[in-house]
């Protein structure tokens, strides 16, 4: 099944340059619990600085992370 954020900011076209989507790529090459680690470290680095940074546009980016990460674990 293939993931696709709706937010360009989110999955920028530069994150798919290529043969592989980059997301894709660290999937490939990291075990399973590494890249589940990876997600749940970007939905907490977004919900951290949501209120002090970006507002809405990193509670955008943690719900993507987070439901990346229920899709991975489901």
């Amino acid at each position: 099944m293939t993931y696709e954020p709706s937010d360009k900011k989110i999955n920028p076209p530069h994150y798919k340059e290529g043969d592989i989507e980059f997301i894709d790529y660290l999937k490939s090459n990291m075990s399973q619990e590494k890249f589940d680690g990876y997600l749940e470290g970007n939905i907490k680095k977004y919900m951290h600085r949501w209120s002090k940074k970006n507002g809405i546009e990193d509670l955008k980016k943690a719900k993507w992370y987070l439901s990346r990460l229920i899709n991975e674990v489901s």
